[in-house]
């Protein structure tokens, strides 16, 4: 969010936060309706095997975005949301490998399924980072969008489920982990911000001496 709102009109920033929300809500609501509606034999709470995949190419497809809209901001960016992004969909993809398994897919399967899934991330990254570099992208509106995506998914997905597993336990390990994910990505943040700055800032006075001495 705050890369989005100096990217460009911080009004624009928040709404199309807001938008990125409402457009998960909705799609997420789509995909549980087609599911309820077409695999009735299904339990409402168990998705399907294609819901599964399905949900998670789309979420990996985003991750994609995210992390091409981080490094046409600057590197340090780039790199906070590739590391934020591999910290979150390991454990989901391990998660998902045990899912399908006891869905009675084959080892084989999960892992090509996952394999070609896992894909998707690295598809949008490229086109996205390719059309960013050759056009003008609005990058306040691009991760505004990505930030409702995850916020979406946080408190829709991740937090109830942490409340729902540690019920009676003030802090579990959820919660721990959950704030430990905080701290180092900001620690991240700040300390790759604070290692590419100070060259760019050399950089830059040094192209104000040239220009200064020509000036002269």
């Amino acid at each position: 969010l705050p890369e989005a709102v100096d990217s460009g009109v911080a009004e624009t920033a928040l709404l199309a936060t807001l938008i990125g929300i409402l457009i998960f809500f909705l799609l997420e609501r789509f995909l549980r309706w087609f599911h309820h509606h077409h695999d009735e034999s299904e339990e409402h709470h168990d998705p399907s095997i294609s819901l599964i995949i399905i949900g998670d190419t789309l979420h990996n497809f985003i991750d994609g975005i995210a992390i091409a809209a981080g490094f046409l901001v600057d590197v340090p960016t780039g790199i906070a949301v590739t590391i934020a992004v591999a910290a979150h969909e390991i454990p989901q993809e391990i998660g998902d490998f045990g899912l399908l398994l006891n869905k009675g897919m084959s080892k084989r399967s999960v892992v090509i399924v996952n394999v070609i899934s896992a894909l998707a991330t690295a598809l949008a990254a490229v086109i996205f980072f390719s059309i960013g570099q050759e056009s003008a992208l609005r990058l306040d509106i691009i991760l505004g969008l990505v930030a409702g995506f995850f916020i979406y998914i946080a408190v829709s997905d991740i937090i109830p489920s942490i409340h729902k597993n540690e019920q009676n336990n003030l802090a579990g390990p959820q919660t721990l982990l959950l704030i430990a994910g905080v701290i180092i990505v900001g620690l991240l943040t700040i300390g790759l911000h604070d290692f590419i700055e100070p060259e760019s800032v050399h950089e830059d006075l040094h192209n104000s001496n040239i220009e200064l001495d020509i000036l002269v």
